[in-house]
């Protein structure tokens, strides 16, 4: 575990994002990261909407994801999520997904974004107010979008 600061997403998994056997179907694990990161932008932003109004947005340009364990149908899967690095036109966002009620370890990933101009799609740096944004993340923040509640 990092010491950066952590939102938490919950989501359960629904049987259309199974295999035959019920276990998650591995694509759909960067499904669940884009979701963690959508909710992480609207939190510590107020949404993707709030950087084209700057006139950026992100693209990503590495998605990368380890698998620990497998989640299968109706489980609920909790997951940290966090920028662990902001360079020049860069951010890296990490998400930890575990099983909310066992703790155990599911997969993590990261996520390389590079900002752009959001008309011309070109490459251009990330503000100092912005990386501190990023960086601080939002550790009190809690989405919950498996439909039960959580402790």
């Amino acid at each position: 575990m990092s010491e950066h600061n952590k939102m938490q997403v919950l989501l359960r998994v629904r049987y259309a994002e199974c295999d035959a056997q019920q276990v998650v179907f591995n694509s759909r694990y960067a499904e669940y990261v884009d979701l963690a990161a959508t909710e992480f932008m609207r939190a510590v932003l107020g949404g993707f909407d709030k950087l084209l109004e700057q006139g950026l947005d992100n693209q990503v340009v590495n998605l990368n994801i380890s698998w620990q364990g497998p989640a299968k149908f109706d489980d609920v899967i909790s997951m940290d999520v966090f920028v662990s690095k902001v360079g020049t036109s860069s951010f890296t966002l990490d998400v930890e997904m575990f099983h909310q009620t066992t703790k155990q370890a599911i997969c993590t990933a990261q996520v390389i974004y590079v900002m752009v101009d959001a008309k011309t799609f070109k490459k251009v740096e990330i503000n100092q107010k912005l990386k501190h944004i990023l960086l601080a993340g939002a550790p009190d923040a809690s989405v919950n979008l498996a439909g039960t509640f959580a402790p």
